[in-house]
């Protein structure tokens, strides 16, 4: 009994630890407290376009935003937020930042389900741009979201290091006090060093 209560204190210290570590802006992929923080949203004019990419022959399902982690083969996804872009014309382009060369054109056209999706083959990591563009009764109006291609090669970000460090300080603890036989080598270890 006491070692289930040991386990769930432990876990709740750990959980505690992760939120205080991790920004909320990684965890949210939407709205907080009616503040829209999902940087995947794209506004074009009164309408919402989501983005996403994916790379699926690297890492499955797994949604991408700001920062496709590798070069190579990426499928990215427009979905429409509601049903009134459906019967408007809208096209999309992917430019190379800052020199703003086009990398994928669509033209405009509808799409009556409310999503449109490509595959692009990303040859150089950088910067680049994705174009939203409503073109509605002459008019055209213009969104973008910014995203990075091939951001992996940097690394990981001193954030994630320090989340992995506590799991695994955290596991080991759990682990020292939940194993007699591992808990006693410790403390032999413990009084040799004092």
């Amino acid at each position: 009994m006491r070692k289930l209560i040991c386990l769930r204190e432990c876990l709740l210290a750990l959980s505690l630890l992760v939120s205080a570590v991790i920004p909320a802006s990684s965890w949210a992929h939407g709205g907080a407290s009616g503040v829209d923080v999902d940087a995947c949203r794209i506004p074009v004019g009164p309408h919402w376009v989501h983005f996403t990419a994916y790379q699926p022959q690297l890492t499955g399902t797994t949604e991408y935003c700001n920062s496709i982690p590798e070069i190579g083969s990426a499928t990215l996804v427009f979905d429409y937020e509601g049903k009134a872009l459906r019967n408007m014309t809208v096209e999309f382009e992917v430019t190379k930042e800052p020199q703003g060369s086009r990398v994928f054109y669509k033209e405009p056209s509808t799409y009556p389900t409310g999503t449109a999706n490509t595959t692009i083959n990303f040859t150089e990591p950088g910067n680049y741009l994705a174009h939203v563009t409503l073109v509605n009764e002459g008019q055209k109006v213009d969104a973008h979201v910014p995203f990075s291609v091939g951001a992996s090669a940097t690394g990981l970000s001193a954030s994630t290091y320090v989340v992995i460090a506590v799991i695994l300080i955290a596991v080991g603890y759990i682990f020292y006090l939940s194993n007699a036989s591992f808990k006693g080598a410790v403390d032999r270890m413990l009084k040799k060093q004092s």
